[in-house]
């Protein structure tokens, strides 16, 4: 049995600007089973701390010539100069042995807030890049990351042959270029469709099959083997 010093850690980053929201009821019914599997759960509310998602050059210190953004994050990283906000979100990002994303799809992708986080956090240096390398040489190599999803759209809509197309296909650029990218072994999604057009009853049944799901993840003995 894990103790607290011992227990997994997850760190759930939440885009949703609605409280009230089935993503957000769906994101604490996933943190709950994960603590009711043993792990400790940090959640970043990217709404509700006001995260300012553009990557700005302000954040950084004077420069000489041109703005390139992962030159100055490499630098930043190497001389201990990162935006504090950053640091601190970073630092969570490298205590957990599980990132779990949370969102709406919107636009087939994420919201933007949460591409913001990636785009300031998911820094050179820190993840990816200078002392790391790609993928499975990245710094997150050994960890595992999945997607918390709500869509528009019903189920139907995202097959193949249906009216947008498979879902995987939408989810390609983030599993891949993202996750895998900085060393993540990426886990299925799991995806609610259309909970707006959904009644009560069938709201609370969705909210039940997010919790198996989460909870066989948590099951997972290969999860915590970092």
């Amino acid at each position: 049995m894990s103790t607290p010093d011992t227990a997994p850690t997850a760190l759930i980053v939440h885009a949703h600007l609605e409280p009230h929201s089935f993503s957000a009821a769906q994101m604490a019914a996933a943190a709950q089973a994960l603590r009711d599997a043993g792990y400790r759960v940090d959640v970043l509310d990217l709404y509700t701390e006001g995260w300012a998602p553009v990557l700005d050059r302000d954040e950084f210190g004077p420069l000489d010539g041109p703005f390139k953004p992962q030159a100055e994050q490499l630098r930043a990283a190497g001389d201990g100069t990162l935006d504090a906000a950053v640091r601190a979100h970073l630092d969570r990002l490298l205590a957990a042995d599980l990132l779990v994303l949370s969102f709406p799809m919107w636009w087939f992708s994420l919201p933007a807030i949460l591409k913001g986080w990636v785009d300031r956090v998911f820094v050179m240096g820190g993840v990816f890049g200078g002392d790391h390398g790609l993928f499975d040489e990245a710094a997150l190599a050994g960890r595992r990351a999945m997607l918390l999803v709500t869509t528009g759209g019903s189920s139907e809509s995202f097959r193949p042959g249906g009216a947008f197309g498979p879902m995987a296909e939408f989810l390609f650029h983030i599993h891949r270029g993202m996750l895998e990218f900085v060393g993540y072994q990426v886990l299925d999604p799991v995806v609610t469709y259309g909970p707006a057009r959904m009644t009560a009853p069938e709201r609370a049944s969705a909210l039940d099959a997010v919790r198996r799901a989460v909870a066989l993840v948590a099951a997972d003995p290969e999860l915590t083997a970092r």
